[in-house]
């Protein structure tokens, strides 16, 4: 199992580095334009979809090597061949949470503001977004394909645009780390809550195709 784990995090790595640039491109424009101090926490919130998204295009490249046709000649069980997708998405993590460390230092060194409650909080959505992307989209491509969380994550983007729009127009980027903080302890047992249970559904969906 420790194989295929390093395989999913060999091949995240390998085809994260064009979506990293975007993001990257992401935080010259917010630090530019309206952010401003808050830019880091926008940038995690970014770069913790990426990483979840990141997770799941691992299966394209399964399908283009046809991996699982190798996989089955291995001594493992469908337990295990589901619990390392998962497994590679929290190794994943402490890259996202140094990452999202990263970008506050960068935002507060060109900002010369210090908030560590922003560092709290880009930390937990760094490490949050993806075991929740991941918990709805693993059990969607194990069941009806990689296509269908391709899908999901082409609907995803236009309310993402509405919450952009929202903190423009309304209170602004100040109201984020106080409207955050208010659900963070809920969000975090949700989203490790949905994580545990979509292993289970995965390996169903698995089980299934067999």
């Amino acid at each position: 199992m420790r194989g295929l784990i390093y395989k999913d995090v060999c091949l995240f790595f390998k085809g994260a580095e064009k979506r990293l640039l975007l993001i990257i491109g992401a935080v010259v424009v917010l630090l530019v334009v309206k952010a401003g101090v808050y830019a880091g926490l926008m940038a995690s919130i970014m770069l913790g979809l990426t990483m979840g998204i990141q997770s799941v295009m691992n299966f394209s490249s399964d399908e283009t090597a046809s991996w699982k046709k190798y996989q089955m000649t291995l001594p493992v069980n469908n337990f295990a061949v589901v619990a390392s997708k998962y497994a590679s998405v929290v190794c994943i993590l402490v890259p996202g949470i140094i990452g999202s460390i990263v970008l506050n230092l960068i935002s507060s060194v060109v900002y010369h503001q210090w908030d560590f409650t922003l560092y709290g909080l880009s930390m937990a959505v760094a490490a949050l977004l993806p075991l929740a992307w991941t918990a709805i989209c693993l059990p969607l491509t194990y069941w009806f394909g990689f296509q269908s969380s391709q899908a999901l994550g082409i609907i995803f983007i236009f309310p993402m645009f509405f919450f952009i729009k929202n903190f423009e127009d309304g209170a602004g980027f100040s109201a984020l780390p106080q409207t955050v903080s208010s659900y963070l302890l809920l969000a975090g047992i949700i989203c490790v809550t949905l994580f545990v249970l979509s292993y289970f559904i995965s390996v169903a969906g698995y089980s299934r195709k067999e």
